[in-house]
């Protein structure tokens, strides 16, 4: 926790870029409760319904999302005028991933016991409108980093969820819902999902494996979860305890030409710490500084090329919770940086 303060302390606060305008009423999916239009720093994308009630020692560290918010403030990263909150992802918006017959079953309880396994969370009432929560988070940091040009959210990252269910800690596919929900809005667009998340997006890569106009693109250790993979466009599978000049001239390798090729009109981006070398699920040995590296590398090399990147949390697992936030805030310091730099 200290080694991720002290490496930003000295950073100069954010700057002022330039203000949002009334151009995200062209969004036809656009979902916030509450604009910010007076700000004109970093949006962040935050619900206090990121959360809900788990059993107790339950292996899933809920209490983080929160935590994220409470550090980038305490830490004097953003300020409250720059978050933005998301709706509720609605069951319209849903059905663009999502079978009926799972969605139905998921949002009315009906998920048998197996299935609850599958997923590591028992079905609750709060669960479900955490997901939806979540899920409209990251569709509205897509939306807003079409219009300028870098935003973020406190969670997000649920790859592993396939349209007709749940597994590993995801129930619906946020990253999947917000790239459909833009492409769906604007046919011709593009869409690049950069997941770097220590475990292969497989739901993701399943969802999308027959859509030209979205890429797949993940960096994974090949050991890890989930055991069976599926074929993304692109899959980079790394072995056990990889540190992070290796980690960061993997993602280096790829990038550049995967922005030049494909020419996406936005990237999501799944910056999950779990590659960090203290993650309970993760086997690979990145530091804090090797994680802010990654993060800063490709938003910077994605934004200087004139592409939208939205970013989610995705997974990091440890038993304190303060630490693993701060672990995840990562993210939006260095996508604080990238805003500043690049005079956004």
């Amino acid at each position: 926790m200290t080694c991720i303060r002290h490496m930003f302390s000295k950073r100069p606060r954010l700057k002022v870029g330039r203000l949002l305008g009334a151009a995200l009423t062209s969004c036809r999916c656009f979902h916030a409760e509450l604009v910010r239009p007076e700000s004109s720093g970093l949006p962040v994308v935050h619900h206090s319904q990121y959360v809900c009630d788990l059993p107790a020692n339950h292996r899933f560290p809920m209490e983080k999302f929160p935590r994220v918010l409470h550090f980038l403030i305490k830490d004097q990263v953003i300020t409250e005028k720059q978050v933005w909150v998301p709706e509720i992802a609605s069951e319209e918006l849903l059905r663009g991933v999502h079978t009926e017959e799972y969605l139905n079953n998921f949002i009315n309880g009906k998920i048998n016991e197996q299935e609850q396994r599958r997923t590591g969370f028992p079905w609750s009432e709060g669960i479900v409108r955490r997901c939806r929560y979540e899920t409209g988070g990251t569709v509205l940091a897509a939306e807003v980093a079409l219009h300028r040009g870098l935003a973020c959210s406190t969670a997000g990252g649920t790859h592993h969820a396939f349209p007709s269910f749940g597994s590993g800690f995801c129930l619906l596919n946020d990253l999947a819902v917000a790239a459909k929900c833009l492409i769906s809005s604007s046919p011709r667009r593009k869409v690049l999902i950069v997941d770097l998340d220590v475990h292969q997006g497989d739901g993701t890569a399943f969802i999308f494996k027959e859509e030209p106009c979205v890429f797949t693109f993940s960096v994974h250790c090949g050991k890890n979860f989930p055991l069976r993979k599926q074929q993304s466009d692109l899959d980079v599978s790394v072995e056990d305890g990889l540190e992070d000049k290796e980690y960061l001239s993997t993602v280096e390798a790829h990038l550049p030409s995967l922005l030049e090729t494909f020419r996406p009109d936005l990237v999501l981006y799944d910056a999950g710490v779990d590659p960090h070398w203290e993650d309970e699920l993760g086997r690979l040995r990145l530091t804090d500084q090797g994680l802010y590296r990654r993060d800063l590398y490709v938003m910077k090399t994605v934004v200087s090329r004139g592409i939208p990147v939205a970013a989610v949390i995705g997974g990091g697992y440890s038993r304190d919770i303060d630490k693993l936030a701060l672990r995840h805030s990562i993210v939006h310091r260095a996508a604080t940086q990238v805003w500043r730099e690049c005079g956004m």
